[in-house]
């Protein structure tokens, strides 16, 4: 796994968050709650205000809203799987920020990931689990 704490002259939290095919490499600095996600604003890059919400989430469960700042290159997946892989690396790079975030994130759920993936089609088949009409004759 790719959780690295670095010592310089301030602490770097690095994690690695994922859901369905999407994932999200963060990065926590102690600064002011500046948010880059793929180089842009959490807001420009997240179009719906729920899925800011929902990526906010563990900031708001720990109030560390202004304590850290955030930078994320996201692959992968759409949207909300996105936001759901940045959540996810969001709350473990936390976890290792502070040893005492992890019972309280791991209550809420936000460290736990999210393993729903696609069904591979099947060879002879249309689709997952759709079958060709049956004929008797």
């Amino acid at each position: 796994m790719e959780n690295t704490v670095t010592q310089d002259k301030e602490s770097v939290f690095s994690a690695t968050g994922r859901r369905k095919t999407a994932v999200a490499r963060v990065r926590l600095v102690p600064g002011t709650g500046a948010w880059k996600v793929n180089r842009r604003g959490v807001n420009d890059y997240f179009c719906s205000e729920a899925l800011v919400k929902y990526v906010e989430q563990p900031l708001q469960i720990t109030h560390t809203r202004e304590k850290y700042d955030i930078s994320a290159k996201v692959s992968g997946g759409g949207v909300a799987g996105q936001a759901g892989a940045l959540r996810h690396g969001l709350a473990r790079a936390l976890a290792l920020a502070d040893g005492s975030f992890r019972e309280v994130l791991k209550n809420s759920g936000c460290l736990t990931r999210d393993s729903r993936m696609k069904e591979r089609k099947k060879t002879g088949q249309p689709g997952a689990r759709k079958r060709f009409q049956f004929s008797k004759r």
